[in-house]
């Protein structure tokens, strides 16, 4: 029978609603939601292709393993044995080192009933603050600023304001990748109205900038200098809302005092863009009935993120861009449910429900409601402190959930380290094939998207209901009924510790009785009341019957609250904001002669965080099928490098190999690698093998996007190239163990069940090709055809199925490995005999076959060369879509194709 079940698509914060297709047990299919305010229905590419990670148990964690110690192999356990082991252990750490000599790092991609049990795990019932998640990696200096500012956590934003804004000012956001749905609604504004501005902050020609009116492509890392020159233009000219400045804010004649100094001419030198360019900004900026400003990653991913937001605050107070339709600063949420993390205290350096942990009176209403006495006034170690910790002995166990630090943290060769040195790890995740996996001692094994159940907040405060569409496979289990589980086994032996302690029976729970996630969201908002973010008119009921609601949502409320201080009273003690005095710093790590690129990280358009579940997927592969670093066109010619050659990069904390990619979209002197590309992929973990671990004084977040590097060409003139058709998550399973053994190694997916593997090293290594061979499963005797040239090193080996190549593996001379992919990927029949593709006329015909271009459209699958033809032919986008299909589904490919169409007209 087939079911269709409403629920949110888990990726990014958009929190777009979704219809789930099932049947016999098993996800089919995916639609948006028409009915779910955040989307209207629209789905990207990434949320469209949701079945196809479901579609396979393959890579899944399907029951509990334990080891005994950290040489022995996991074996398989019974969820019973693994909860009394993890639980033993943490307590015998805990009895005998202290409370804070444990620690849990968990995810956005939690559900908020998920975060709220581990928030009461270790700040109730352990008694540690040593809670994190990598919510701290992308929103925690967005999160600083707003508190610094307005005095409390959360956009003052909506949706809505998508379409009034009457200029937008996109900084460190590459919006058509990362929140293509909402893209999608400013472009539909400015086709109606366009005079409507965009103004985008960017050192790389993103599709955004390259659609901008202005694109003003500062150096990395000097946004704060930007943004006070602009500031300082504003005074000069008497372009600011002083009758606002004056009524409800403080600090702005400390702040006048500071940009002072930021002529525009001066910051604009700073950021190496036209002074005339930064004035212009300035003047949309202000002019401007109402100014939405978007950002992501490119502000808060930095050691002065806090400043980075504050300063583009600034603006917006100044300038009175805040508080009504259409205005204000709007941080996109890089999770799925970033937001109800923080709602529930789950960081280090908060309580539940946006109290403070130094904060005796926030600590008193907490231990009241809970029923426990002594929770920690000592603030919490943040992700990057918390790992050098662990490296350091201070932190003797780990708990990571749905989390893989071991890709996503920078400096990744210091958290091997950690978790190496660590003396208890346990990592609860839905999928095996992670870094972080092979550290555990304890693998738990979680449900995933379409089989949880509880909620989720979005970017604009509005919570929605997950709902789960089939049943878990295996021994899965819903993460918060792991925790709690653990936490009723802790409690039994921790409880009796802490004094006036309530009495503990065996059988019973006085902390952690929760029978159903609907019992821990009714325990959260009832912590809420009273709060900034009030939801104690909400229940699972009232999103049942009214659909997903912003917050705060009062008691006795019709409706959240769409913006916040449309009153122009802030969330401070005495309501007025508060304007940050925000000096340009220089970002942590400088170039120079030695280090003399700048490499910045960014995502891809179809992929997602590390890729443990669009990896699961081989279509969202077509656009970038394998890891590349990017560099300016200019500077590869100066060094005599060209598209395809192995360069390395290096850091001061390490190296890696990676393909060259040219491109006219950056500035000299600034590479770009995307942050997706793991250990999973790669012989290396990928871009944050060089990034830097330095952090936001105020924020704690990394400095994730801007590391000096530089580019060596390595010598490796061994090379290799494999293929084989079959199910390419298998596939890479069986290869990805020995990626790491050669000095450059990488998977790639080509096709759907079409795996590439590519290898280089110093010196050749038959042996490695033959494990390789059979990792693939190559065939051996008849339906493989073997080629050796020993005296000029070349060996070919070709698979057969029929008259169909089924795959390949070459060694020395690989040049034909183009050609045997299109071969394999067209399907067609091999009409000679076999040993005829070896000769001089079977590789003629082989390279007659013309290389697949690039895919723009994933949706219909159309190429580049497809629109590019088109365009030629002078067909406009709304013939491309009716001609060729493209960007007629998801919409993802719109702004690319765009760009096309832009180009052509420029050419």
């Amino acid at each position: 029978m087939k079911t269709v079940t409403r629920s949110t698509c888990c990726y990014c914060g958009v929190g777009c609603g979704v219809l789930i297709e099932a049947e016999h047990g098993r996800i089919t299919g995916i639609a948006g939601d028409p009915d779910h305010p955040a989307n209207f229905g629209r789905l990207c590419t990434k949320g469209r292709s949701l079945p196809l990670t479901a579609a396979s148990t393959a890579g899944r964690a399907l029951q509990p393993e334990l080891r005994a110690t950290r040489e022995a192999k996991r074996e398989p356990s019974d969820w019973s044995s693994a909860l009394d082991h993890v639980a033993a252990r943490f307590a015998e750490i805990v009895e005998q080192h202290g409370p804070d000599s444990v620690a849990f790092y968990i995810s956005g991609q939690l559900l908020t009933e998920d975060y709220y049990v581990f928030n009461k795990l270790a700040k109730g019932l352990i008694r540690t603050n040593n809670i994190d998640t990598n919510s701290r990696l992308c929103m925690s200096s967005a999160v600083t600023a707003y508190k610094k500012a307005f005095g409390a956590d959360g956009p003052p934003t909506c949706y809505e304001d998508l379409e009034l804004a009457r200029t937008v000012l996109f900084a460190g956001s590459n919006m058509p990748y990362a929140h293509p749905v909402l893209f999608r609604r400013l472009e539909d504004a400015k086709a109606k109205n366009p005079d409507i501005r965009w103004i985008v902050v960017d050192p790389r020609r993103t599709d955004v900038a390259a659609l901008a009116d202005l694109h003003l492509a500062i150096q990395p890392g000097t946004d704060v200098a930007l943004f006070n020159g602009m500031l300082h233009h504003l005074i000069w000219e008497g372009m600011l809302e002083r009758d606002f400045i004056d009524a409800h804010t403080h600090g702005f004649l400390d702040l006048k005092a500071l940009v002072r100094e930021y002529s525009p001419r001066m910051a604009a030198g700073i950021c190496g863009i036209a002074e005339q360019d930064l004035i212009r900004a300035a003047e949309w900026f202000a002019d401007s009935p109402a100014t939405l400003s978007l950002y992501c990653m490119g502000l808060n991913q930095s050691s002065h993120g806090t400043d980075k937001n504050l300063s583009l605050i600034n603006l917006h107070l100044a300038t009175r861009q805040i508080g009504k339709p259409g205005a204000g600063p709007f941080s996109l949420t890089g999770q799925p449910n970033a937001m109800g993390g923080r709602e529930v205290g789950g960081m280090a350096t908060m309580l539940a429900a946006h109290r403070d942990i130094g904060n005796a009176d926030d600590r008193a209403e907490v231990e009241a409601f809970w029923g426990v006495q002594g929770l920690s006034e000592k603030i919490g170690l943040p992700a990057v402190d918390m790992f050098d910790a662990i490296a350091d002995g201070k932190i003797k166990a780990v708990w990571i959930a749905c989390t893989n630090p071991v890709h996503s943290m920078p400096d990744i060769a210091s958290v091997r380290k950690a978790m190496a040195k660590a003396e208890f790890v346990v990592v609860q995740e839905a999928f095996v094939e992670t870094d972080t996996v092979p550290y555990a001692d304890v693998l738990l094994p979680a449900t995933t998207w379409g089989e949880k159940s509880g909620t989720v907040t979005n970017s604009e405060r509005r919570i929605s209901r997950v709902r789960a569409a089939v049943e878990a496979p295996g021994e899965a289990r819903a993460d918060w009924w792991i925790v709690a589980e653990v936490a009723r086994r802790l409690e039994q032996r921790l409880m009796p510790r802490h004094e006036n302690a309530h009495d503990v029976v065996a059988s019973e729970s006085k902390l952690f009785p929760y029978a159903s996630p609907n019992e821990i969201f009714d325990e959260h908002r009832a912590l809420t009341v009273g709060r900034d973010l009030d939801i104690g008119g909400l229940s699972y009921a009232v999103l049942e019957d009214e659909g997903p609601k912003q917050w705060p949502f009062v008691a006795g409320a019709a409706r959240g609250d769409e913006r916040r201080y449309t009153d122009g009273v802030f969330a401070t003690d005495d309501g007025r904001a508060r304007f940050h005095k925000t000096p340009y710093l220089p970002v942590a790590e400088s170039t120079d002669a030695r280090y003399p690129f700048r490499l910045v990280t960014g995502r891809l358009r179809d992929q997602w965080h590390g890729m443990s579940r669009t990896g699961r997927a081989d279509a969202l592969f077509a656009h970038a099928p394998e890891a590349t670093v990017v560099m300016h066109r200019g500077d590869a010619a100066r060094r005599g490098l060209a598209d395809g050659d192995l360069v390395t990069i290096a850091s001061r904390r390490g190296k890696m190999v990676l393909p060259l990619e040219t491109s006219d979209d950056l500035r000299s002197g600034t590479l770009f690698a995307a942050m997706h590309w793991s250990g999973q992929y790669l012989n290396n973990g990928g871009v944050n093998e060089a990034t830097i671990g330095a952090v936001d004084p105020y924020s704690a977040q990394p400095e994730l996007k801007h590391a000096a590097v530089r580019i060596e060409v390595p010598d490796l003139p061994w090379r290799l190239v494999a293929a084989k058709r079959g199910d390419t998550l298998a596939l890479r399973a069986a290869v990805q163990p020995l990626l790491g053994e050669r000095r450059y190694a990488s998977i790639r997916i080509e096709d759907e069940d079409l795996l590439v593997v590519s290898a280089a090293d110093a010196i050749a290594h038959p042996d490695w090709a033959d494990r390789l061979h059979d990792a693939l499963g190559l065939p051996r005797g008849d339906d493989l055809l073997e080629y050796r040239d020993a005296r000029r090193g070349r060996e070919q080996r070709v698979a057969w199925n029929g008259k169909l190549i089924d795959g390949f593996l070459l060694t020395g001379d690989t040049s034909g490995a183009r050609s045997l992919i299109e071969q394999i990927r067209a399907a067609t029949p091999w009409t000679g005999p076999r040993h005829t593709i070896f000769l001089p006329g079977g590789e003629d015909a082989l390279r007659a076959l013309a290389p697949r271009a690039r895919i723009v459209c994933n949706c219909k699958q159309v190429t580049q060369t497809q629109i590019e033809e088109a365009i030629a032919a002078n067909a406009g986008l709304d013939e491309l879509k009716s001609t060729l299909g493209c960007g007629t589904v998801c919409g993802s490919c719109v702004p690319e194709i765009k760009r096309l169409l832009n180009a052509t007209a420029v050419a």
